[in-house]
């Protein structure tokens, strides 16, 4: 009825034929009694003729048309190689106006990236208009596609979890959602479908995947949306860490090779990196791999080097080539290692043969030779070093490493770089109370499983936990769950948490482990950062149709808002005015 054929599709095959395009307008220009009309739809661009014989009332830019004419050659000084469709054009014969809009818009879909993120997010229909933006959400759905035909080719079974469920502990604050029926009791939405998927293994079920909405009541980040988010949830049964891994490499690396056919991708199996060497080596438990500086320990060297400001703390190095760089470049270095909270930054370069630099005068000709030998470091290069308590010395060398990756231009182009961060500490101390905690999550297998929980310091204790990272970005974090009630008792009661507390805030879990639960284990990547990375875009919130802005806000249909008094009632909630 509205159309014969998308508007891409006109090629001069079609000259002579009768056809009819619906779509928005993309502009108007007016060539004295003969306006041209650049009509877009989802596909792309097709320009259309009306002549003066055709009086236009009520059309304009963004208005929705349909049109019905005849497809014609361009003129030869009119062709725009551009358009896919620039070498024809059709000459109207009629047309008729299904969507009008207004003359003044609050900007144009084209222009839209250059618009203030808050009208964007307030007319978000018009600003997916934008063909860049439009073409990033088409990718989204085209992933989504491409990792469920991967998981079924992998006979996993695309199962849904519940989305009102019960408050679980999972790292962050739950969104409550109050109950009508039961007073004063409320369900929460999930962080993650953890427990679920775990009792759908206990429950017979080999191989479960979903795309799973999860919600978590976090502030927002560059590459973190606000309130939900989705993920490729999935767990197998009798597995172990090995397997997890193995599905994960075949199903990214086909993804990302499907749509970065341009680009550089690690091939698997991914490099497999510890905590403990990731923390050393990259300053990070997300290293960026396309950033080939990596840092040394120098620490015992410099327990026998008569320099104060390192006596006593760990030491770290960065080698890097900066042969060309200017004094500005050195003074450059000590600011950023000072806004990041550093005392100083200290280094040596070689030039000549000789160390220069403020800490060579502290070493003698032996400890030149051994630093020399330590840290590899040739000709026109220089050693940067980072002293600091235990606790920061890791995250500040990762800094400085990340900052001389970037301001050297070290980092490799066009290409997505893999790895596995395994082996993370099974629990840590709680900053703010001091007290044994779980580092992630709680429901992880142990290392070593009972026998370490009951001989081992519980800070030695390894978990079967890893983490998949690109480019510096966690995309996906799993665990080798802990499916024995006793060693689930064990692991819990370290973290402080009674049997009687256990049984109660976990009640099914712990109930179905005490029924037959086989080895289980899972992981899941995040949709939102993989499309954000293939999409080659710098916010997660251009490949989310509808993102909550950075305050956690929906501008277009006004969320969250007051609800009216009846509806307070009903959900048994009384609003206080002061907290």
């Amino acid at each position: 009825m509205y159309r014969t054929m998308r508007c891409s599709a006109l090629r001069p095959e079609h000259i002579g034929q009768t056809v009819s395009l619906a779509g928005w307008v993309d502009a108007i220009r007016d060539h004295g009694g003969v306006l041209f009309l650049d009509l877009r739809d989802e596909t792309g661009i097709t320009q259309v003729v009306f002549h003066e014989d055709l009086t236009l009332e009520g059309i304009n830019r963004e208005a929705v048309i349909t049109i019905t004419g005849e497809v014609v050659a361009r003129d030869a000084d009119t062709v725009n190689p551009k358009l896919e469709t620039g070498l024809v054009e059709v000459r109207v014969t009629s047309y008729e106006l299904l969507g009008p809009c207004r003359q003044m818009l609050p900007f144009t879909p084209s222009d839209s990236m250059d618009t203030r993120e808050e009208v964007r997010l307030k007319y978000r229909y018009l600003d997916l208009r934008n063909p860049d933006l439009h073409s990033k959400i088409i990718l989204r759905s085209k992933v989504i596609s491409a990792l469920r035909r991967h998981m079924e080719e992998l006979g996993f079974l695309d199962m849904q979890t519940p989305i009102l469920t019960a408050s679980s502990p999972e790292g962050a604050r739950d969104f409550l959602v109050p109950s009508r029926k039961h007073k004063g009791t409320f369900y929460a939405l999930p962080q993650a479908p953890q427990q679920f998927k775990q009792l759908l293994m206990v429950s017979g079920f080999d191989r479960y995947y979903q795309v799973a909405p999860c919600f978590r009541d976090e502030d927002a980040r560059q590459d973190r949306s606000p309130g939900e988010f989705y993920q490729l949830d999935y767990e197998m049964a009798f597995a172990t860490q090995d397997d997890v891994l193995e599905v994960c490499e075949q199903v990214i690396s086909k993804t990302f090779a499907e749509f970065a056919p341009d680009k550089v991708c690690s091939a698997a199996p991914f490099e497999r990196i510890t905590y403990a060497d990731a923390m050393l080596r990259y300053g990070s438990d997300k290293p960026d791999l396309r950033n080939p500086l990596q840092i040394i320990d120098l620490t015992d060297f410099f327990a026998q080097v008569e320099f104060k400001a390192f006596k006593g703390r760990p030491v770290r190095g960065i080698v890097a080539d900066c042969s060309a760089c200017s004094k500005k470049f050195f003074e450059d270095s000590l600011k950023f290692a000072l806004s990041i909270g550093m005392k100083g930054l200290g280094y040596l370069t070689l030039k000549e043969g000789q160390f220069k630099g403020p800490i060579d005068k502290f070493l003698t000709d032996e400890q030149r030779q051994e630093i020399t030998a330590l840290s590899g470091i040739k000709e026109g290069e220089t050693l940067f070093f980072i002293s600091d308590a235990k606790r920061i010395v890791d995250s500040m060398a990762g800094q400085i490493r990340t900052w001389l990756g970037e301001t050297l231009d070290l980092l490799e182009k066009d290409a997505f770089r893999f790895c596995f961060v395994v082996d993370f500490p099974m629990y840590e101390i709680n900053a703010e109370t001091g007290k044994l905690d779980f580092t992630h999550n709680p429901f992880s297998m142990p290392q070593g499983g009972l026998d370490a929980l009951m001989n081992e310091d519980p800070l030695k204790i390894l978990a079967y936990q890893y983490d998949l990272v690109c480019n510096g970005i966690e995309l996906a974090s799993g665990a080798v769950r802990n499916h024995n009630p006793e060693i689930m008792k064990k692991a819990f009661a370290l973290a402080g948490y009674s049997e009687e507390e256990l049984a109660a805030r976990f009640s099914a879990l712990y109930t179905a482990f005490q029924y037959g639960a086989p080895p289980h284990a899972g992981m899941a990547p995040g949709i939102d950062r993989m499309v954000m990375l293939l999409a080659e875009t710098e916010t997660i919130r251009n490949v989310i149709a509808f993102p909550l802005n950075g305050n956690a806000q929906d501008l277009l249909l006004g969320a969250p808002a007051p609800v009216t008094e009846l509806q307070l009632r009903e959900a048994n909630i009384q609003v206080r005015e002061d907290f």
